[in-house]
């Protein structure tokens, strides 16, 4: 029961940094693309033709999964005060 236990929490740890990872990328790439559509001639024209919006929303399903399958259900080296707590939270 522990194993299991300590395998449910040290992959729910797992989860959620990936989850921050991701987001982090989605925030940096969004600048990204709005930058580039700015300095290249994107705001001449108005928002119209703000082309981001399609893979910034791409992006941003992705992330949404990511988020529900580490919030509603962790990626590398979680501490071990980090695995006894997410252990006795889930033990509740």
């Amino acid at each position: 029961m522990s194993d299991d236990l300590r395998g449910r929490a040290i992959s729910s740890l797992k989860a959620k940094n990936h989850f921050w990872q991701a987001l982090i990328t989605w925030v940096v790439l969004s600048l990204l693309f709005v930058l580039i559509w700015a300095f290249s001639g994107g705001m001449s024209g108005g928002f119209e033709g703000f082309w981001p919006i399609w893979p910034i929303a791409g992006i941003a399903i992705g992330v949404v999964f990511t988020g529900i399958r580490a919030f509603g259900a962790g990626a590398s080296g979680p501490s071990e005060g980090q695995i006894q707590s997410e252990m006795k939270r889930l033990s509740e």
